[in-house]
């Protein structure tokens, strides 16, 4: 709940200095206590998962507790798991090369906690992208403060209530309300931020960071292709490309937003789509399975897309015999060709898949090359020349070849944008490196000839100076 001014900002700024206080008191937590705490963060999930899957159907209208196992439960037990397994090992010291003019000394890096890590989560994986940025801080040392989405209040609700009771208030404190609330947290002076959600509300973020020259991780959306090459397995591509778009009704930052495809194919793919959804979701309008959009203004901004869309030639080929339903605000898959406005400019975030036809490899390389550098590549092709080629042409978040989505739950893979879709990158060791600082320590040896190299600059110096110069 929103707090009124100034009661909100004394109420974010004493819950900041709780968790300041104690971080200055216990400065780098021995691995059994970063591994208690992964352990509770893991509890958290297990005891609650039922009720913060009925929490997230409540937000959307409907959404199947089956997804959320899948989609947020198993990827946040996933990626805590993986932080318990090889967490000491990441806090080891680093051995690194001394110079030949700097020995007998030796060098290394040595991985320190921030502090306190700032983390924004978005409604669409609101247990998923709260969890994953908290074990990367808490396997990294940190004490966190989260800020839950307003968009998803049943979860954040929940969430923030179940929190309280296995978290102390100076290792975590979750925060609920509404955007200034958002504000104001963006703005307190914590060691690193994370947030995860749009590309205009990251701009945002960032610019209230600056004032605090806070380190900041953002990872944002954008429109991430599936790129069909001719050698591609039309209906293995069509069926992992299905998959992944409905996932969550599409409501996913890495979700394919649009398929490049050989010129001539849009029919076929088309066709397969349809028999794709009648398979897995028959009686669309009544399905339990398929889940619904999170709020009115976000299914009114995709009803106006495709109207838009509609309005300037492009062609709607609806995949069920669902009709969209305001009330429920369901809206059931769509594929559009010719597509314009809104939904070819910005990031569709919906159960709307554009189709874009070329008719050389390179003119959809190039489609891709022209526009802002996306979260997610899903290149399809059985061809190992044709995969690297593509791989070295596109720069991207990060890559599923001949398959969606599946690199993000990995817990061995890093995880960020690139440009336009974000900067920084965590999961596993990246997670912890991020939220850590890698202290350089050289430490000198007893003996040494680090005296020779002083004032008086005579002939001994000039000699020495020389040598060095060489090597």
């Amino acid at each position: 709940m929103d707090l009124n001014d100034p009661a909100r900002s004394a109420d974010l700024r004493a819950r900041f200095e709780l968790l300041q206080q104690a971080a200055q008191r216990e400065n780098c937590p021995g691995w059994s206590l970063r591994a208690e705490r992964l352990r509770a963060l893991q509890a958290l999930v297990t005891a609650n998962r039922r009720r913060f899957g009925q929490a997230i159907a409540q937000d959307f209208g409907q959404r199947p507790q089956a997804e959320t196992d899948l989609a947020e439960v198993f990827p946040s037990l996933q990626s805590i798991r993986h932080a318990l397994k090889h967490g000491k090992g990441w806090m080891r010291r680093r051995r690194v090369g001394t110079p030949l003019w700097f020995r007998p000394a030796r060098s290394w890096l040595q991985p320190q906690p921030l502090g306190i890590v700032g983390i924004v989560a978005p409604w669409n994986y609101p247990l998923y992208l709260s969890v994953a940025p908290l074990a990367s801080a808490f396997v990294a040392g940190n004490r966190a403060m989260l800020k839950l989405s307003e968009h998803a209040p049943a979860f954040a609700e929940c969430f923030a209530e179940a929190a309280a009771k296995q978290f102390a208030p100076e290792v975590l404190t979750v925060i609920t309300g509404g955007p200034q609330t958002a504000a104001e947290f963006c703005a307190l002076p914590f060691d690193h931020l994370l947030f995860t959600g749009s590309t205009q509300t990251g701009r945002h973020v960032m610019r209230a960071a600056a004032d605090n020259l806070l380190p900041v991780t953002l990872e944002l959306g954008g429109k991430s292709p599936a790129l069909l090459a001719p050698d591609a397995r039309l209906d293995h591509a069509v069926a992992r490309i299905m998959t992944g778009k409905l996932l969550n009704a599409g409501q996913t930052c890495v979700a394919p937003d649009y398929v490049l495809l050989p010129r001539g194919t849009e029919a076929q793919f088309i066709s397969l789509a349809r028999d794709w959804v009648a398979k897995h979701y028959p009686k669309l309008d009544a399905n339990p399975d398929y889940s619904h959009i999170i709020n009115d203004r976000q299914y009114q901004r995709l009803a106006e897309g495709l109207a838009a869309a509609q309005a300037t030639g492009a062609v709607l080929h609806p995949l069920s015999e669902a009709r969209p339903d305001a009330a429920r605000r369901l809206m059931p898959p769509m594929i559009v060709t010719e597509a314009q406005g809104p939904l070819a400019e910005a990031e569709i975030f919906g159960p709307i898949l554009p189709l874009i036809a070329y008719d050389r490899l390179r003119d959809a390389v190039r489609h891709i090359q022209e526009r802002p550098r996306p979260l997610a590549f899903y290149p399809f092709t059985d061809s190992a020349e044709t995969r690297d080629l593509l791989l070295s042409s596109v720069v991207a978040g990060g890559v599923t070849v001949n398959d969606t989505l599946l690199h993000v739950a990995s817990g061995a893979l890093p995880f960020g944008g690139v440009g336009a879709s974000g900067m920084g990158a965590y999961h596993g060791q990246a997670g912890f490196d991020r939220l850590s600082h890698l202290m350089p320590v050289m430490a000198q040896a007893r003996g040494n000839a680090a005296g020779l190299l002083a004032p008086p600059y005579r002939a001994r110096f000039r000699t020495l100076i020389g040598w060095m110069m060489r090597f």
